[in-house]
């Protein structure tokens, strides 16, 4: 994991921000003179005052979640999982007690994944998927590309 710290920016003038941490500094109402360094970890990833971000483009924020939901389809409610699947309802209920180790069960029967991820985005919102904190998803438009903001801690 490659963590840089962005500092104050009198002490870097000369290196311009990149937009998603302008987007991330603009949401947090920030003055990167006044409040301090930020600390950048994976490249999407933030840390200023204690509190972990995600900032993302859409795009980057629909590749996060489906890969989210693949990772703990397991763990979705046993009748959302049966409207998207030719299965019962009482067969998730069986697999949703050996919890991760069901994964790979469950996603076999999913009929069609795509329309799974859509159906389960347009329920409980990326935010619910991204945002371990408070399920948020927060926008900031920088240079006209909208950046996604997820809080993490």
């Amino acid at each position: 994991m490659e963590t840089q710290k962005i500092k104050k920016k009198d002490e870097c003038a000369a290196v311009e921000l990149d937009d998603n941490i302008k987007a991330l500094v603009k949401h947090l109402n920030l003055d990167l003179k006044e409040d301090g360094p930020m600390i950048e970890e994976n490249g999407s990833e933030y840390s200023f005052g204690g509190k972990d971000y995600k900032v993302l483009t859409d795009d980057e924020a629909d590749e996060q979640t489906k890969e989210y939901i693949e990772e703990s389809a397991w763990a979705f409610n046993p009748s959302f999982l049966a409207c998207h699947s030719k299965a019962d309802e009482e067969v998730f209920k069986c697999l949703a007690e050996k919890c991760e180790s069901s994964n790979d069960a469950v996603l076999s029967l999913i009929d069609d994944f795509d329309h799974f991820v859509d159906d389960a985005i347009s329920s409980d919102g990326r935010g619910h998927f991204l945002s371990s904190y408070d399920g948020n998803e927060y926008e900031e438009d920088i240079n006209n590309t909208t950046y996604y903001i997820y809080r993490t801690n």
